[in-house]
């Protein structure tokens, strides 16, 4: 969605902060925020659990992780062997299909059809009164039982909104970065997860930037994205988002000095994801680091009219 929603609150927490982690063996609440919960199963069962919503620890806003098993038997895997995984980027608009219906059901469904292992999601809400103060992160990872990372960029409506990351692998370590803004609007930020995939460590991005028809925000976003890729100098890098540019925009070249794009290397036809009833243009993107191991083997955008963009899914392997 190219709107912002106003907040009286845009401007608070301007930093990320960084978290390992390292589920324990049984089913424990940690008692440093971000809370975390996970069950261990055993050996190749596939198998989840919603353990409900996790209250966020006291004196810290904005940040929620809910974890669920995925897949106990990964670390059986050769670290040798190829991994071919898909991965998604969805600006899901609240949960709000172009029928007006909030409907994570919907949203889920496709999430669950297209197969998704790892997903970027924008536009998320949690205890936003626009939509009944639901928790999205948990619904979703409860509906698609995936482990889900939420970061809060700016307080509306009471709640928090921003990105977040559903995953069926297991999470190492993640921060989220609020980006720098040029003048009053919607807070930005980039979430940022360490990744295990059967032994490999990848960099997992996700992002919303600025809508405006003047592009200088969103080319000061990309040049802050390079200040953080620089903490993570040794890390293969997948980024998604919705970056409000299409091809050939200064902020896509920007980009691009930096990513492949991955529709361009695996993708077939003009790649359009919004608006989703008639799609025109292509705003949102999966980015591979320069040099990246992962190899997109087909890009395709499923029809639905979930929300008001189409999600992009790109299948990959990696080949060490």
């Amino acid at each position: 969605m190219r709107r912002s929603p106003n907040s009286s609150n845009q401007f608070a927490g301007a930093t990320g902060r960084r978290t390992h982690l390292e589920p324990p063996g049984g089913c424990q609440l940690l008692d440093r925020p971000p809370a975390l919960i996970a069950l261990r199963l055993p050996k190749r069962q596939v198998a989840c659990r919603w353990l409900g919503q996790i209250r966020r620890a006291t004196g810290v806003v904005g940040v929620l992780v809910t974890l669920f098993a995925v897949n106990a038997g990964a670390a059986d895997t050769p670290a040798a062997q190829p991994v071919t995984f898909r991965a998604m980027t969805y600006n899901i608009h609240h949960g709000e299909g172009v029928d007006g219906r909030v409907d994570l059901g919907r949203i889920a469904g496709v999430i669950r059809q297209q197969q998704a292992d790892v997903v970027a999601l924008e536009e998320v809400d949690k205890g936003v009164q626009r939509t009944a103060r639901r928790d999205f992160p948990a619904e979703l990872a409860a509906l698609t039982g995936l482990a889900c990372v939420f970061s809060n960029n700016f307080h509306y409506q009471g709640g928090e909104y921003g990105n977040a990351v559903l995953t069926r692998f297991p999470v190492k370590r993640w921060t989220n970065t609020h980006l720098r803004m040029l003048r009053p609007n919607e807070q930005r930020g980039v979430l940022q997860l360490v990744l295990d995939l059967h032994g490999r460590e990848l960099l997992f991005l996700a992002t919303h930037i600025d809508f405006r028809r003047d592009d200088a925000e969103r080319l000061q976003n990309v040049t802050q994205f390079k200040e953080v890729l620089a903490s993570y100098p040794d890390l293969p890098v997948l980024f998604g988002g919705d970056f409000n540019d299409t091809p050939g925009s200064r902020t896509d070249l920007a980009m691009a000095a930096l990513f492949d794009d991955a529709w361009k290397l695996a993708g077939s036809g003009d790649g359009f994801t919004i608006p989703s009833p008639k799609p025109d243009r292509r705003i949102d993107y999966l980015w591979l680091g320069k040099g990246s191991p992962l190899k997109p083997l087909r890009a395709w955008v499923p029809r639905t009219e979930a929300s008001d963009h189409l999600p992009l899914v790109v299948e990959f392997r990696w080949d060490d």
